[in-house]
């Protein structure tokens, strides 16, 4: 037949074989395993129980009564066409955007003030001019039939 490999050989007779790790490596592996689950599990323990101490300390409550808000002073106009719109005030500076687009929003602000009434501004503007609401900074002035007198420049910008 022909020679076997000689691993296969020392094999048999008990010749040397490869080391086998220490001991102790496998229990340090294993206890360190044990201790970073443990970890993990006081941790998940603890973070869902911080959401109960708060809860538990208050006093209960009723059933939160929904949110009446009032509605904007021109939301009473609702959607309607404009006929005569005053031109855009471009005087005060250029338009942030592109001029075509700049009196569409204004179009739109003026014919959907029950929107515009409901949307917060972005820029401050509450603080800084008194505006309540975005269709303040396009509008300045409504007729009593909600048609718009005067725009505010400050959606030009």
């Amino acid at each position: 037949m022909g020679r076997k490999s000689s691993a296969k050989v020392q094999a048999r007779s008990g010749g040397a074989s490869p080391p086998t790790p220490p001991a102790n490596a496998r229990s340090f592996t294993t206890l360190l395993a044990a201790a970073v689950v443990t970890a993990v599990i006081i941790g998940v323990f603890v973070y869902s129980r911080r959401g109960e101490s708060t809860a538990g300390t208050q006093a209960p409550q009723a059933a939160a009564a929904p949110v009446v808000v009032d509605p904007p002073p021109n939301a009473k106009y609702g959607p309607h066409k404009q006929d005569n719109l005053p031109p855009v005030p471009f005087e005060y500076g250029p338009p942030a955007r592109p001029a075509e687009v700049v009196k569409a929003v204004y179009e739109f602000a003026a014919e959907h003030p029950e929107v515009l009434g409901y949307t917060p501004c972005y820029c401050g503007c509450e603080r800084e001019a008194g505006h309540k609401g975005n269709d303040d900074c396009f509008v300045a002035e409504r007729n009593s039939k909600g048609d718009v007198t005067r725009w505010d420049p400050h959606g030009v910008t």
